[in-house]
């Protein structure tokens, strides 16, 4: 039995989230396997793209029912994260409904460049094992233009022209908006976090 499973959803992001890992000690094997995943002890499912793209290719794959009935712990990064709600307005793709509510299109002008690419500091909205050892402020690196709202399972926020969900619990469901695998000592401690959690 694996440990950690990458599941495969097309994410350009999968090769530098599996390098992370490596560097706490884990290898966590690329797979499309449902009996590998439901059998792993934890699962990350990590996204660069579209979330259409994402829910077509999970579909192909007959893997939303495997993945929605997990029970083990589960992060998904970026887009990854985006498609454990409900629907997003990209595509207006219905999603894994893991977690309440849409995720929304960033709005943009002249002096918000949309894609939101960069570092942003994260405030915390409730206490998390997930954020032990992660400072109120600290700073994540993001890549994004859609986002969800802060709501009742958002831990930790962030801001690009109105405030966003950057970290969210619940249950046994996580997911960061930003990128852990290139967010320095700060994505490698929730890396670890995520790793070591056992959801209440």
């Amino acid at each position: 039995m694996s440990r950690v499973v990458l599941v495969d959803a097309g994410g350009a992001n999968i090769g530098s989230v599996r390098h992370a890992l490596q560097r706490l000690g884990v290898d966590a094997p690329l797979t499309s396997d449902a009996v590998t995943i439901r059998n792993a002890e934890r699962v990350i499912l990590p996204g660069v793209g579209a979330a259409g793209a994402a829910m077509h290719r999970l579909r192909e794959l007959e893997l939303v029912d495997t993945i929605r009935s997990l029970q083990q712990p589960l992060l998904g990064i970026c887009v990854g994260m985006q498609i454990l709600f409900e629907s997003s307005d990209e595509g207006q793709t219905t999603c894994l409904g893991l977690l309440p509510g849409n995720v929304d299109k960033l709005a943009g002008n002249a002096q918000l460049r949309v894609p939101h690419m960069g570092w942003n500091r994260l405030v915390h909205r409730a206490k998390s094992p997930l954020l032990d050892g992660i400072e109120d402020g600290a700073h994540a690196y993001f890549v994004h233009g859609y986002a969800a709202a802060p709501g009742d399972h958002c831990i930790a926020e962030s801001h690009h022209g109105v405030s966003f969900c950057a970290l969210v619990q619940c249950n046994n469901v996580a997911g960061a908006q930003f990128h852990p695998e290139r967010s320095a000592a700060t994505g490698s401690r929730l890396l670890d976090n995520f790793l070591k959690w056992t959801p209440a």
